[in-house]
């Protein structure tokens, strides 16, 4: 489950994180807040911005994380940008989130080649597990190369577009699935992008390690009153 850091308000991170581990779900993925989230659709984009203006901040959210793994035995993936991490300092944060206990990042906008020269040693050196999506237009040698460079799992996106709710899947994406499992990849892949209900989070499972859900998720945060009773309700809705 994916969820941006700081919304709907700064201090609701900790609890939601909470409220998912019991929930049942199998992996967290939390979106650092950035002004310029380009691989995201409107819905995920708008809460950026809502975290930010609400005081939101990288060094925030690593306090958050302290806060979370007091309860959370969950496996927590970042999910951002490289503008805060470069501010921040690439080796400082790789170091400060594996002492935190964080299990890996995604970061899209890292070049494959960038990150083999300069971070993969590092990465590897504390556990840190460093995600790269993949596309329907990704070709077959490109998905070797990231497999090959991957250790974790690999992100499918399910189409070639932002991240939003859909509501299926098409025959097209449903032969891209079947590409990428008679693959035989050494690493594990998760679809996400456009999961937004039992049918698509269902046939994303069925072809792949797991599915990622997102923008949906956000919706569901957007319009909540009890944000534990309701992700309990969303998480069950789903299986």
């Amino acid at each position: 489950m994916y969820y941006t850091a700081g919304y709907p308000s700064i201090n609701d991170t900790v609890i939601i994180a909470q409220a998912l581990q019991k929930a049942g779900v199998d992996l967290i993925e939390i979106g650092i807040p950035f002004s310029d989230p380009v691989a995201d659709g409107p819905t995920i984009q708008a809460s950026n911005k809502v975290a930010l203006d609400g005081g939101m901040t990288l060094h925030l959210l690593l306090e958050q994380i302290k806060e979370i793994r007091k309860t959370v035995t969950l496996p927590i993936i970042l999910m951002g940008y490289l503008n805060p991490v470069i501010q921040y300092g690439v080796e400082k944060f790789a170091r400060d989130i594996s002492a935190l206990g964080v299990d890996g990042v995604i970061l899209p906008d890292l070049p494959l080649h960038e990150f083999e020269e300069q971070y993969k040693e590092l990465f590897g050196s504390l556990n840190l597990c460093n995600t790269f999506l993949i596309s329907p237009t990704t070709s077959e040698a490109r998905i070797r190369q990231i497999d090959d460079a991957t250790e974790g799992f690999i992100y499918a996106v399910s189409a070639s577009s932002i991240t939003g709710a859909k509501g299926e899947f098409s025959a097209e994406q449903m032969a891209y699935f079947e590409r990428l499992q008679k693959m035989n990849l050494k690493n594990p892949f998760l679809i996400g992008f456009g999961i937004s209900n039992q049918s698509t989070f269902n046939k994303a499972a069925q072809h792949s390690a797991g599915a990622i859900v997102g923008s949906a998720f956000i919706n569901l945060l957007s319009e909540s009153k009890d944000i534990p009773a309701d992700i309990e309700k969303f998480v069950k809705s789903l299986k």
